[in-house]
């Protein structure tokens, strides 16, 4: 008997395909930028609003290798116009390097990918990987002048929010900027309790959702929207959960205690932003309907 042969065109096209140069690429752009990726990783550990960024290239990569059948279809032309994205990318980090500018040392390193797909498969190849490239973006930390620009104005609206919150159930509470006194104690709504972390992994992770479980390109931008009010209602949710219960005991309201209420909280955005979806989804189901 003789072995059976699997002939699948999936098969035969990954047989056809020569990985040396993709291989060959992949090893130079790490060799390039292996003092940048490991400075990154190193913040993705030690900062807890990046902790997502080590699941952002395997989900990427495990979404670009979903694809890999309509990409192996798509006739290869490879690009030399690509060069100059590639060369482009090389003089970035470079004077990233010398002005200490890491956002655009590590932008440059999924530009580099980018010019590597296009310049070997060329641009109908790399529409087909398009949004797997797109989300290697949110590994990359943004700059900290736009950090700050973004965390100061959500550590006051979580305040004001909190504020109102515990007025409403008759908690009394003066606020004076980001910072809430209470009877036993005060809060200082701090960066890491802006809402930033859970808004920066809730917009990768609304990507991922729509990806997976929605096909519309509207019902992806609108998850994706709706992520910021979401987060901020959840994070002001969290200063309010943090302020009841410091009245009822002040030791809850640190520790153990106050990081854990910052997962629950994420989990509950996660599952608001599925039922927001789903409740979208019947409406705009209901509509068609009644055309």
């Amino acid at each position: 008997m003789t072995p059976a042969v699997d002939k699948s065109p999936e098969r035969a096209s990954l047989t056809a395909f020569s990985w040396t140069p993709l291989v060959w690429f992949g090893a130079l752009i790490i060799l390039c930028y292996w003092p940048v990726i490991t400075r990154m990783v190193a913040q993705w550990n030690n900062d807890e609003d990046m902790s997502h960024g080590f699941f952002v290239p395997a989900l990427a990569a495990y979404i670009a290798w979903q694809q890999r059948e309509k990409f192996f279809a798509t006739p290869a032309r490879p690009a030399w116009m690509a060069l100059a994205l590639i060369v482009y990318a090389g003089l970035q980090v470079f004077v990233a390097t010398l002005g200490a500018e890491l956002f655009l040392a590590r932008t440059a390193i999924v530009l580099s990918i980018i010019g590597a797909v296009w310049f070997l498969g060329g641009i109908e190849r790399l529409k087909v990987v398009a949004f797997p490239l797109f989300l290697l973006f949110f590994m990359v930390p943004i700059p900290a002048i736009i950090y700050n620009q973004i965390t100061f104005p959500l550590q006051l609206l979580a305040s004001r929010a909190a504020e109102w919150a515990l007025m409403a159930i008759g908690i009394p509470v003066f606020r004076e900027g980001n910072i809430l006194e209470l009877a036993g104690q005060k809060l200082s709504v701090v960066e890491a309790c802006s809402g930033i972390r859970s808004l920066l992994t809730l917009t990768f992770l609304s990507l991922i959702y729509g990806y997976f479980f929605d096909k519309r390109t509207w019902m992806r931008v609108l998850l994706f929207l709706a992520t910021v009010p979401i987060a901020i209602v959840a994070n002001a949710s969290r200063v309010t959960l943090t302020g009841i219960l410091s009245e009822v005991k002040p030791e809850l309201a640190h520790g153990f205690f106050h990081a854990a209420s910052g997962w629950v909280i994420f989990m509950v955005a996660l599952a608001i932003l599925a039922v927001f979806h789903q409740i979208v989804d019947r409406v705009s189901g209901a509509l068609n309907a009644r055309r």
